[in-house]
């Protein structure tokens, strides 16, 4: 048997030290520069400063109230047998809400009728019993007295009369209020009352409420400085809450799409607060806002002219005051100390620091920092 001769390593080994010479030769590719600077600038979104003519508002926390409210009530007593509206729904003043028993008031209509009819009656013979004693005056064949009697007696059955009539109508108001209606349109609650419930008995029982609150209030105050600010704008005719819009803030933050009008102010200044009352009025078509709900009241009270206004995000408060964060024109990020005076609905008004023309980061400022490189883009509405 022949032996197989394998190749010996002495010729092996030459070859393969020749690979790892020339890998060890083979220049590496360059990382790239700066490690983790090699990656593109964050971007940011940013707002041009520009001047223009704005709005000096001030906010006041406020409270919804409806327009209208009434309580829907039981005039008179019987079983409640149906109640006739949706629970929660709208409903149109007059339109009928609940159903109570008239049989007993049907009856009592029926008995002062008769009641009515007998008067009458009795009324009828008294005229005639008048007429001739009137007549047998004229010859002397009664006395004076018995005249007088037979004319007070007429008198008596007239007024007998008008008190049945008076029944009459009392008892047909009170068989109609056996159909309650609502008094005024608006949307209406639960009902307060079951079927089969006794209600009316010895006093108004509430079946339920209705609220119209389209369009409705927010009632809210200013302190008595800021209400002299504003009348004194007003007479030196600076103010613009006659024109611009009242507008309001909701509990998520959002600005409510209608605009208001204020109404009225309050004759006095509270003495426990020193403040004073205000009334706005809001349109309210889709029925957003509701009465009780707390609110924040943006009022315009003058008019700035040439103002440099950045979101509110865009501020920064520091140890060393309020900055904003620029882009330059070499994209690189700033920080830039500014001065705030006051508010233009959700916006800052800046007094010093911007000019006008600068990139003011309003989104992704936790993304820039003073010195970094960052790629601006307009800010998304």
């Amino acid at each position: 048997m022949k032996h197989l001769h394998r190749p010996s390593l002495r010729y092996l080994l030459p070859p393969v030290l020749l690979l790892a010479s020339l890998a060890a030769c083979k220049p590496q590719s360059a990382p790239p520069p700066g490690g983790m600077a090699g990656m593109p600038p964050p971007e940011v979104e940013v707002v041009t400063a520009t001047p223009r003519s704005v709005a000096l508002t001030v906010e006041a926390p406020g409270r919804l109230q409806a327009v209208r409210t009434a309580i829907v009530s039981a005039r008179v007593e019987g079983i409640l047998e149906r109640r006739l509206y949706r629970e929660g729904s709208e409903v149109k003043a007059g339109a009928p809400l609940f159903r109570i028993d008239d049989r007993t008031l049907a009856a009592n209509l029926a008995s002062v009728r008769a009641n009515l009819a007998k008067a009458q009656a009795q009324a009828l013979i008294a005229h005639q019993n008048q007429e001739r004693m009137q007549s047998l005056a004229g010859s002397r064949a009664i006395s004076k007295q018995e005249l007088d009697q037979a004319v007070a007696a007429k008198a008596q059955a007239d007024a007998d009369v008008l008190a049945a009539k008076a029944a009459v109508a009392r008892s047909e108001i009170d068989l109609s209020y056996a159909n309650v209606t609502a008094p005024i349109s608006g949307r209406i609650g639960r009902a307060l009352v079951s079927e089969g419930a006794l209600v009316g008995k010895g006093e108004a029982t509430p079946l339920a409420n209705i609220e119209q609150y389209d369009p409705i209030w927010v009632n809210f105050s200013q302190s008595s400085a800021d209400f002299l600010n504003l009348r004194e704008a007003q007479r030196q005719g600076r103010s613009v809450a006659s024109k611009a819009p009242v507008k309001l803030v909701l509990e998520n933050g959002r600005e409510y799409p209608h605009p208001g009008k204020l109404l009225f102010n309050d004759l006095a200044v509270d003495p426990a607060t020193g403040s004073v009352g205000l009334r706005a009025e809001f349109a309210n078509p889709d029925r957003t806002l509701l009465p009780g709900q707390f609110v924040t009241v943006r009022l315009p009270v003058a008019q700035a002219a040439n103002a440099i206004v950045v979101p509110q995000r865009a501020v920064q408060v520091s140890p060393q005051g309020q900055i904003v964060l620029l882009v330059g024109d070499d994209g690189k990020v700033a920080a830039r100390p500014v001065k705030t005076a006051g508010l233009s609905g959700g916006d800052w008004i800046i007094s010093e620091g911007l000019k006008g023309g600068e990139k003011v980061i309003v989104n992704g400022v936790q993304k820039a920092r003073p010195g970094m490189m960052g790629k601006a883009v307009p800010v998304k509405p």
